[in-house]
């Protein structure tokens, strides 16, 4: 008997569409010249090693930021069950942003990067136990339980990081930017290195255990006759999510509405089976994230760049607008 293949010929096709995609927005990121889109005859690949090296490096962060987002929400919706779960609606994002803030406050100093995962992953890591604690009912996760108390996490953390951010006139202004998500540009091979090493290690083991996220996608019953251990699962599930959401915010900050708007978009075009559903959502975030660096670059302003979480919220924000509606709409058929 064959065994059926777990990627079939036409997502094969879709990921190396995806995949040109990103490479074509990765190009064109390098290639994109300081005056923006009304200087385009500055345009093409830098000359000095410098710049090259700088351009390099916010393409290879951008790729990381994006695909860890994308990751994290593909692993919070599995185990969710719900299509509006994300690192950012469920406090993760604002749990890692405010230790970080809270952290320059105490110190008086701007962190590097690596001063401040620490702070970004205990205060991830906070939340996730919050979270996971009150959104229990008789050992087992409720998931609508879930969101709820991730949402009000997140905007309580959230007007404490603003709180924080007020106190420090000096430097509330560049944490404030910061926190609107800003690529850093003081990043190290090291930190990109350990990052993308993060990364990928959560990534490999969600596609050795996708076969278990497509089992938990079933009833609670049947997905135990299978001989799925729902609670293993779900933890990991919650720790790979913690641990991408810190690896984002070190690199940019809070960045909005990746986690939620890329799984979506890969599920309608290669379908519910976690497998290529992971591949094409790391896909995706990196393009989006990437993308939105790009757009930065083109659309010059008098203060500064556009932050990317701006835009991402700009095309996230009415996407998950669209997804609670038709979300309420089959409710209401139901």
């Amino acid at each position: 008997m064959r065994i059926p293949s777990p990627v079939n010929r036409r997502q094969i096709l879709i990921l190396i569409a995806l995949l040109v995609g990103l490479l074509l927005i990765a190009t064109l990121r390098l290639m994109a010249g300081t005056g923006g889109i009304s200087n385009i005859q500055q345009w093409g690949i830098a000359s000095d090693e410098f710049s090259h090296s700088l351009r390099m490096r916010r393409v290879f962060a951008a790729s990381i930021v994006g695909s860890s987002l994308a990751i994290a929400g593909v692993l919070l919706q599995s185990l969710l069950r719900n299509p509006l779960a994300a690192p950012d609606l469920m406090g993760l994002s604002a749990g890692a942003g405010f230790a970080v803030t809270l952290t320059i406050f105490l110190t008086g100093t701007i962190l590097s990067a690596a001063a401040a995962a620490f702070p970004a992953l205990l205060g991830a890591v906070i939340v996730l136990v919050l979270v996971y604690t009150l959104s229990q009912r008789r050992g087992v996760i409720d998931p609508v339980t879930m969101i709820l108390i991730g949402v009000i996490v997140s905007v309580i953390l959230g007007a404490a990081t603003m709180l924080v951010a007020s106190q420090m006139p000096d430097r509330g202004f560049g944490t404030s930017r910061w926190m609107m998500g800003h690529l850093r540009n003081d990043l190290t091979k090291t930190n990109l290195i350990t990052a993308s090493i993060a990364m990928l290690v959560v990534f490999i083991i969600g596609l050795m255990q996708s076969r278990s996220y497509d089992a938990g996608a079933l009833p609670i019953d049947e997905a135990k006759s299978v001989g799925l251990r729902i609670g293993r699962t779900r933890l990991s599930q919650l720790l790979g999510a913690g641990i991408l959401t810190t690896v984002s915010i070190i690199l940019a900050g809070p960045i909005g509405f990746v986690g939620l708007v890329c799984p979506h978009i890969v599920r309608v075009l290669l379908g519910p089976k976690h497998l290529p559903l992971l591949i094409g959502s790391a896909i995706v975030g990196a393009t989006m994230v990437v993308g939105a660096d790009l757009v930065t670059r083109i659309i010059q302003t008098d203060a500064g760049r556009i932050p990317i979480g701006v835009l991402t919220a700009l095309i996230g924000g009415p996407v998950f607008l669209i997804l609670l509606l038709k979300q309420r709409t089959a409710q209401s058929d139901y």
